[in-house]
């Protein structure tokens, strides 16, 4: 797994439009107060539901692995 050079900002542009995505949605209402570790999982799930980015193998999902997949989802949006 190569690092990407913004990860951080990207991992933060991709929790932003989780979150707007699955409120939009209508199936998820965050609060201030969840952590970001949760929200990176839900938003996760809910694309990988949708089938908006392939699933990671059940043996490499990890937080890590999981803020990588969403940082690249992130760096594809416009």
């Amino acid at each position: 797994m190569k690092k990407l050079k913004n990860e951080k900002e990207l991992l933060k542009k991709a929790i932003a439009e989780g979150v707007k995505y699955g409120e939009k949605r209508g199936v998820v209402e965050f609060e201030a107060t969840d952590s970001a570790s949760e929200k990176i999982l839900y938003i996760y799930r809910l694309l990988v539901h949708d089938k908006v980015i392939q699933p990671l193998p059940e043996d490499q999902v990890s937080q890590k692995t999981i803020q990588h997949k969403l940082a690249i989802w992130a760096s594809k949006l416009k």
